[in-house]
């Protein structure tokens, strides 16, 4: 157990449980994670290893004994005959049967129908009309003579959720753990290992649980297939449902107007879309209207009396194309069907979370700590929708005015419900609201960008804000910084003609001009001095690219950088090494001399990776050698070159993600273009 973990069993006792413990119990139960969870959390809920164990045997006993497996429903049923009545735990849905006046349960995996229910128990859990809902039921059978009277009848149910919790404790134990500590936690509930995140990687992840905080909140996903865009709609939360994009109805979604009965809006926190992409998908047009209605205005009508509900709506769906090619032939709503990829419909997106950052799940990034249980976290998620905390970074920052009302209500959205989920008692700091803002801005500028492709009607939006200092502080999208020469396509333009940017000669810039293109023989760059910011998650970095035109022609570059000390930052420092061998002319001797820190308890493993990169180059021109700063003084990150260059970085060498993947090939080990980058900053000074 981590320090983490020791502190969220201290503070939140009894209502968290070891993540891993999931697939320990599932076998080949096709059940929800929220399900699984709710029982570890009665059997599990501690961090004894003794009783964990008694109530992993205690769990499984359970599912063995009362989950119903499509393949053993008959046997179920024979048991429930035989002993009168009989415990079960599946998915059960009611209907109202108009012949009978009465109400029938459907057993979804136990395979029966036309099971008796009496109307206290749908006033009490009336969901059970609309969907399938989890429950541990109690199923009686009583033959009778009468052909027309099922001998199925339901008893006592009870869905699969926590019924109370107590808001007022989860805010004062909040208190306890420090911003990090809490997002660490809130990525372990959710099942991954933050320290396979970066921090913008942690912040994407919590932006799929802003629906679940937030009324009539509607956000988009778009992405590489196996990113788990979908789990955490279908397996998080009871009071989420995910529905396949193609099958919803009008009937379904909103009203039947035969019966007057309320559609998934107004029984659902979150109604999200699965495979919501695809080109060659039809959708209802009466259906996108009512939709684009019910996002804009919370309402719904169909002929009679307008109705209002609360449901947020997120859609999502896999790409087609990379990020560069949709800017340069389309936009990055392509894959959306051609009665979606309207620009009425796409405007009332609050968010664009971008798929494309997200890494493809795999198993390293699952945690083996403690995190809430899914369901009590669940309800704390839907008890938040009563908040409104939008108007908490007002006191320290000032949107700009020229942003529509449609555009500040969707930042003011995402700002609520980001902080809802990591501040839910208060307490943050203006950096921290700064950190905040500059996403939910950039969320809803990658929409107001790309309905301007769409859609020339639309005007262009200066996103900006205004800090305490009266300071303009404009926001970029990462795809903006990494492809400048696409991104600001305007649509009447042909893409064709839109090419010149990354021509041969030429330099891609980062965002303020950084240079980012080695230079050519045909051309190259003046090279100026400047300070230049790099998002995180930002792909198309590289020393070659960075520091490779500030290099050129030096005899001598002294590096220095207290952190070359763990074995990925020996390998940054071999590729820095890599790359001005790749550049320099053959006959040029070239000397590197680093200048880093001791890595106290490993310091001869430190020792002998430095000594095998001057072992490793021997007789290319290039010599290396390093040096200890044992007084503790340089904790400058720079290199200098005898040309009169000193490029300055926060983080030294160590500007990349470092990788995950224990096994097989990552394209990013080979590339480093292909790797996401960490925030950091840049700066040129001519010396």
């Amino acid at each position: 157990m981590t320090t983490l973990d020791d502190k969220i069993n201290e503070h939140f006792a009894g209502f968290v449980v070891r993540k891993d413990l999931v697939k320990a119990v599932k076998g080949n139960a096709i059940v929800p994670t929220y399900v699984l969870e709710y029982l570890l959390g009665q059997y599990c809920a501690t961090d004894d290893e003794a009783s964990i164990e008694t109530g992993i045997e205690t769990v499984k006993e359970i599912l063995r004994k009362h989950y119903v497996h499509r393949s053993e429903a008959g046997l179920i049923q024979s048991t429930i005959k035989e002993k009168g009545r009989y415990k079960v735990i599946d998915q059960i849905s009611v209907s109202l049967n108009e012949k009978t006046d009465s109400y029938e349960a459907t057993f979804d995996n136990l395979g029966i129908k036309k099971v008796a229910v009496d109307s206290g128990t749908i006033k009490a859990h009336p969901k059970l009309l609309v969907t399938g809902v989890w429950c541990i039921a109690d199923v009686q059978y009583e033959f009778s003579e009468d052909a027309r009277t099922s001998p199925w009848m339901l008893e006592t149910i009870k869905p699969i959720q926590i019924a109370r919790v107590d808001y007022e404790g989860y805010k004062a134990a909040r208190g306890q753990f420090t911003k990090d500590e809490w997002i660490d936690l809130l990525m372990q509930s959710i099942g991954f290992n933050p320290d396979a995140f970066g921090r913008r990687s942690k912040l994407l992840q919590l932006m799929r649980l802003i629906p679940f905080v937030e009324r009539n909140y509607n956000i988009i996903e778009l992405g590489p297939k196996g990113t788990g865009k979908s789990h955490i709609y279908s397996e998080f939360s009871p009071h989420g449902q995910l529905i396949s994009g193609g099958e919803v109805t009008i009937p379904k979604l909103f009203v039947n107007n035969s019966n007057g009965r309320i559609g998934l809006v107004g029984y659902w926190d979150v109604v999200a879309f699965d495979e919501f992409a695809g080109r060659e998908k039809t959708a209802n047009k009466a259906l996108v209207d009512i939709m684009k209605n019910y996002m804009a205005n919370k309402t719904f009508s169909r002929g009679v009396n307008p109705m209002g509900a609360e449901a947020s709506f997120a859609f999502v769906g896999n790409t087609d194309h990379n990020v560069p090619y949709m800017l340069k032939n389309s936009d990055l709503f392509e894959v959306l069907p051609p009665q979606f990829h309207d620009s009425a419909f796409i405007d009332r997106l609050h968010a664009y979370l971008p798929g494309w950052e997200v890494d493809v799940i795999r198993g390293e990034m699952f945690t083996r700590g403690y995190g809430f249980i899914v369901d009590y976290l669940a309800e704390i998620l839907r008890h938040l929708r009563q908040e409104d905390f939008s108007n908490r970074p007002d006191q320290h920052f000032r949107i700009s005015e020229k942003i529509s009302t449609r555009d500040r209500d969707a930042i003011y959205k995402t700002m609520s419900g980001l902080l809802k989920v990591i501040f839910p008692a208060g307490g943050e700091s203006a950096e921290d609201l700064e950190e905040l803002l500059q996403l939910a801005l950039e969320s809803r500028k990658r929409v107001k960008d790309q309905l301007f492709r769409i859609d020339a009607t639309y005007p262009e939006v200066d996103f900006y804000y205004l800090g305490s200092d009266g300071q303009k502080r404009r926001v970029q999208t990462v795809e903006e910084q990494e492809f400048p020469q696409f991104y600001h396509r305007r649509p009447a333009q042909d893409p064709k003609d839109q090419e010149t940017s990354a021509e041969d000669g030429d330099v891609i810039e980062g965002d303020d001009g950084a240079p980012l293109a080695p230079p050519t023989a045909s051309a190259k760059p003046a090279l100026e001095e400047g300070h230049h910011v790099f998002a995180e998650n930002r792909k198309g970095v590289s020393y070659d690219k960075l520091f490779g035109p500030y290099i050129d022609g030096a005899r001598r570059i002294i590096v220095t950088d207290p952190y070359v000390r763990l074995r990925y930052q020996v390998r940054n420092m071999m590729e820095f090494v890599e790359m001005i061998i790749r550049r320099k002319a053959p006959e040029d001797q070239v000397a590197i001399h680093l200048v880093t820190a001791p890595n106290e308890g490993e310091i001869q493993i430190q020792r002998e990776l430095l000594e095998s990169i001057s072992d490793a180059i021997i007789g290319t021109g290039v010599e290396f050698t390093w040096a200890f700063d044992t007084s503790g003084t340089a904790h400058a990150r720079d290199i200098v070159t005898d040309t009169g260059w000193k490029i300055v970085l926060d983080r030294g060498l160590d500007i990349f993600q470092p990788p995950m993947r224990r096994e097989g090939f990552n394209l990013g080990d080979r590339l480093q273009e292909h790797r996401m980058a960490k925030g950091f900053y840049v700066t040129y000074v001519r010396q």
